[in-house]
Order: structure tokens, then C-alpha cells, then sequence
């Protein structure tokens, strides 16, 4: 029993003309018309294998293929939304290779014990409405729903979660954990380079690292750039700049630690005028806990600091914060086995970026599985994974699926 390679390319094909940009990539941002789009295709092929098609109160889709019995299901997801310049295979390839192991299943007439179950999760990107990852998150934390209903839409529109999900007609009425999930696998490109520099067929992923962002505000004194001493400024730049520089420096300090700031604003961002106010953002990402936090507090110290030094006043926002999360153990040795019984070359690595893997480990026992991404490129027009490469991690995940069924 195989999966049918062509029929996952000729579905990722077709779902990608929905939202094609010029020139290549997608933009199917979350609860826009193209997301509705692209979801009522998802539900045509589920409704086409038969399968119940569920939606919850943030619009995550489920289509149920039911078992012999009641027992937790074994679910299968990803998410259909894009960045706004994304490309053909983040998140959209683990929602239809999904569906092509339904497929499989239907086709060969195997009946489980356990049901399977194929989600679609809402705004895992997190570039309309923030958070990211939202869909999974209160699918593990149900009390953040209402939270999440009023959050407003990033561009200025005034539009709300609840508002587009009415619009589109996916404010669903059934409640989370209606739908019982035991475990969860979620199959995705890798994003980075690494199994392409190692040359390996299948990342068996074990964790997704920590993620702290912050920002930090530092206001100064705006002052002409020439007739102003340098012992007399109150240079937010400088500052801002050190802060950056010193990152660098931390990430190379500490273990398996990233730091990265990837967002920086200057007022009044004038070539002669002594800047006045910076706002930047920090992305701290460790896969150790204990060192991540270690991190954080080495960074605020730093900012302290040199804030009193520069006469600037610093204001801080905790805008996200992630303790970093370990996938079950099982399960991973579920994906490995079917890597060898396939005689594909695997390794163990942990995730870079967030997925909704990680909040459903919260409520069952989940893990991932990575193929290689050409060149580490994604959430980019020019993302690519070779249709081998496609093929491989479908046929993993099939064969993890029935492992995991067969138990």
C-alpha cells in the first residue's frame, strides 16, 4: 500500500492557483476570500472521500473518518493560510498529504479501530490577525476563545476573528474537544537547510525551540545631527544599535541560542536629526528553557543599562512568549521505524519555527515530520521541495499512520 504521488501534486497544483500571485508563490491570508476559497476545495475533497466535515468556533475544519469504535482519533494537520508572499508547500502539503493517506486508506477499503481524523487549522501564519498558530492554541486553551473572537485584523480594517469567520461562513458551532484527538502528526517542509545540507531524506522532528519576542521602546532627544555634541545627546539610535550588536554577541555566548532583531522603526528617521524614539523587537529562540529565559534576562540587563548610560527612558512589551516544547517520544520512534522500513535516510532535529504541532502536544501525543526545503528557502515566493522529496514524507506518513493504528 502507496500513496499516489501524482494525486498529491495535482491537488497542491490545483489548490495553489487560489491566491497565485504574479510570477509564482501564493498570498491566502487568513479568513479572506482566498482562505475561504481554498477551505470550501479542502471540504469538497473531504466530503468526496466520505468524510464528516466538522467546523469549530475559530473555524478550524476537521473532516472525521470514522472508526469501529469511540476511541480518541489520530489526527493529521496543517493549515491552508499563507504569509503574504508565501509559497506552494508551508503548511498546505501537510493538510493534503493528509488527505491523499485518507485517499489511500479508502482506496485499499482499511478499516480502524481508531478514527482519522484530517484538520485544517485557522491562522497558523498569524500575518492578518494575531496571534499565530491561533487555531491550535485554543484548540488547547478553549477559555482564550473570546479573546481571540474580538482580536483585530492587522492592516487597520477594524475587522475582527468573529466578524470574518461569519463573513466567510465558517463560525462554526461545535465546541473544542468535541472532536477527541489521541495523537497528532503534522508533516511539513523544513523551512532551513539542514537536511538538505546533510543530505537526508526525513527530519524526525523532536521538539519546537522557545520563541521570546519583545520590543522595547527607547526614547531619546531629537537633536541636529550637526551642532550637537556627542556628550550631549540623547541618542536612542546608538543605543538601539549597541543592543542589536550585543545579540549577536549573546546568541554565540549561550548554547543553541538565536537572537535576532528583524524589526527596528527610527523617529523622526531623518538623515541630520539625532534620533529621538527607536522601537524595535527582539526574537529570542532557544530549545532549553532554563537557557532562554537565562538569555532574556542578560538582554534586559544590557538594555537597563546602557539606557541609564545614554540618559534614554525604556519602556518593554512581552509580546510572545513560548517555553520551548518536546514531542512524545512514541511517536517519534514510530516516524523513525517507518523511515527504515522505507529505507529512507533519517535524523533527529529540533524545529526552528512554531507549528501547530506544538499546541497539540498540549493534548496529545504529537510529533512532526520534516522533508527538505531547496536552499532553507520558505515564507518566500521561491520556496521549493523537489516531488520526491514530496513523495517521501507522504509515504512516512502513511506509514506512521498505520503504525500507529495497527497498535
Amino acid at each position: 500500500m502507496t500513496i499516489n504521488a501524482n494525486r498529491l501534486l495535482s491537488r497542491l497544483a490545483q489548490l495553489n492557483k487560489i491566491g497565485a500571485l504574479p510570477g509564482g508563490g501564493v498570498r491566502r491570508l487568513a479568513l479572506t476570500d482566498a482562505d475561504k476559497e481554498a477551505r470550501d476545495l479542502l471540504v469538497a475533497w473531504m466530503k468526496e472521500e466520505g468524510l464528516e466535515v466538522i467546523i469549530d468556533q475559530v473555524g478550524n475544519t476537521y473532516g472525521v473518518r470514522a472508526g469501529s469504535s469511540k476511541t480518541p482519533a489520530l489526527a493529521i494537520g496543517s493549515h491552508l493560510d499563507t504569509v503574504s508572499t508565501g509559497g506552494y508547500y508551508d503548511g498546505t502539503y501537510g493538510v493534503l498529504a493528509g488527505l491523499e493517506v485518507i485517499s489511500v486508506f479508502n482506496e485499499n477499503n482499511i478499516k480502524t479501530n481508531r478514527p482519522l481524523v484530517l484538520i485544517n487549522f485557522t491562522n497558523e501564519e498569524g500575518n492578518r490577525f494575531s496571534p499565530d498558530m491561533m487555531g491550535s492554541l485554543v484548540v488547547s486553551k478553549p477559555d482564550l476563545l473570546a479573546d481571540v473572537w474580538l482580536a483585530e485584523a492587522l492592516d487597520g480594517s477594524g475587522a475582527t476573528v468573529k466578524s470574518e469567520l461569519e463573513r466567510i461562513g465558517y463560525l462554526g458551532t461545535v465546541a473544542f474537544g468535541s472532536v477527541a484527538i489521541s495523537h497528532y502528526l503534522e508533516l511539513h517542509i523544513e523551512q532551513g537547510p539542514v537536511l538538505e545540507t546533510k543530505q537526508v531524506n526525513i527530519g524526525v522532528v523532536e521538539k519546537v525551540q522557545g520563541i521570546y519576542w519583545t520590543e522595547y521602546i527607547l526614547r531619546g532627544q531629537a537633536a541636529h545631527a550637526g551642532t550637537t555634541p556627542l556628550s550631549l545627546r540623547k541618542d536612542a539610535g546608538i543605543t538601539a544599535a549597541r543592543v542589536n550588536l550585543f545579540l549577536r554577541e549573546l546568541a554565540e555566548e549561550i548554547p543553541g541560542q538565536l537572537g535576532t532583531i528583524g524589526l527596528m522603526e527610527f523617529y523622526p528617521n531623518v538623515i541630520n536629526v539625532v534620533p529621538e524614539r527607536v522601537r524595535f523587537v527582539t526574537d529570542l529562540r532557544n530549545p532549553d528553557g532554563s537557557r532562554l529565559s537565562a538569555a532574556q534576562k542578560k538582554l534586559d540587563l544590557f538594555v537597563t543599562d546602557w539606557c541609564k548610560t545614554e540618559s534614554i527612558e525604556v519602556s518593554r512589551n512581552e509580546m510572545v512568549r513560548l517555553a520551548p516544547v518536546d514531542f512524545s517520544v512514541e511517536v517519534l520512534d514510530r516516524i523513525a521505524a517507518a523511515c527504515d522500513q522505507l529505507k529512507f535516510s533519517s535524523t533527529r532535529m529540533v524545529s526552528g519555527a512554531g507549528h501547530d504541532a506544538q499546541m497539540m502536544a498540549a493534548v496529545s501525543k504529537a510529533a512532526m515530520i520534516f522533508v527538505p526545503s531547496a536552499g532553507g528557502i520558505s515564507h518566500n515566493v521561491k520556496e521549493h521541495t523537489d516531488p520526491e522529496d514530496l513523495g517521501r514524507g507522504a509515504e512516512v506518513l502513511l506509514q506512521t499512520v498505520l503504525g500507529i493504528l495497527q497498535e
